[in-house]
């Protein structure tokens, strides 16, 4: 009985020997990733410095020192991104490459069917570790809304309490936009929207709007649509980001559209200013 309770405690011993040696090596990756990615956070956390420096001595709100600062941050995170898919393909062994893929993908993944073999190249315990089921699900929810799949039919209710269905809209080109009256990049982006409704209804095309407002917020959301003029069909839930619809069809920022061909397929989705004129121009003429 002796002999097989120390064989117990050895084995205990061992076990939890080994559970702090896995906790050791994937802090040591995780570690060593940071290190990889190190340079552009530095230069991405000196710019904002710089940017916000700059804007302190000025007496009102510059909005083109704004966009010059968005273009040159969105360049430096391009390379970040590139240098953590180096990482990834360099360690498919590392646990701490599901943490630089989460971080590539970003909530609005550029194009998810590469992300999706790129989780497939890593190695099986990687895969198949709990971090690793977990990130699989959210690529796989992706995938269900990426370019050329069937949208995902829905029924929801709009403005005056009325049901409405995206099937309503089979045989039509319709634009799927997610937006909220509180965001003021959707705001900013509605006029493009207008202007793209206002050539293209004559053509088959329809926009559905979907609101991410606020419980409670049903004056605030109709308020918007009446001062922005969006002369078409909106629907909420009013659950803010618990808005199923946004869950969806994956959307984690607005704005964000998908644009649903006749058929009910996915033709284009992330489509901003000029992109989404030129979108329809190309398919509508």
């Amino acid at each position: 009985m002796k002999h097989l309770l120390l064989a117990a405690l050895c084995s205990l011993a061992a076990c939890n020997l080994y559970a702090q040696s896995d906790t050791a090596l994937i802090a040591a990756q995780k570690a060593e990733l940071k290190r990889a990615l190190a340079g552009a956070d530095k230069k991405l956390e000196d710019l904002q410095q710089q940017y916000l420096d700059v804007q302190a001595k000025k007496a009102k709100y510059d909005t083109i020192g704004l966009a010059l600062y968005r273009a040159e941050a969105r360049e430096i995170r391009l390379q970040r991104k590139q240098q953590a898919i180096a990482f990834i393909k360099k360690h498919p062994d590392y646990y701490a490459s599901l943490d630089a893929l989460k971080e590539v993908i970003g909530a609005i993944p550029d194009d998810i069917t590469i992300y999706d073999r790129m989780f497939a190249g890593l190695k099986r315990p990687v895969r198949e570790s709990e971090n690793g089921v977990k990130l699989k699900q959210v690529i796989d929810r992706y995938m269900a809304v990426r370019l050329g799949a069937k949208a995902p039919l829905f029924t929801s209710t709009d403005t005056s309490g009325r049901q409405v269905q995206l099937a309503d809209y089979k045989g039509k080109y319709v634009l799927i936009d997610f937006w909220a009256s509180w965001c003021g990049p959707c705001r900013e982006e509605n006029p493009v929207v207008v202007a793209a409704y206002q050539q293209f209804k004559n053509k088959n095309f329809h926009i559905l709007s979907v609101s991410l407002d606020q419980p409670g917020k049903k004056e605030a959301w109709m308020k918007a649509i009446y001062q922005d003029r969006l002369a078409w069909q909106h629907v909420s839930s009013l659950q803010y980001w618990d808005e199923p619809l946004a869950k969806l069809y994956m959307v984690r920022s607005i704005p964000q559209n998908f644009l649903i061909d006749p058929k009910g397929k996915i033709v284009a989705k992330d489509l901003r200013g000029e992109q989404l004129i030129k979108k329809l121009e190309e398919i509508l003429q």
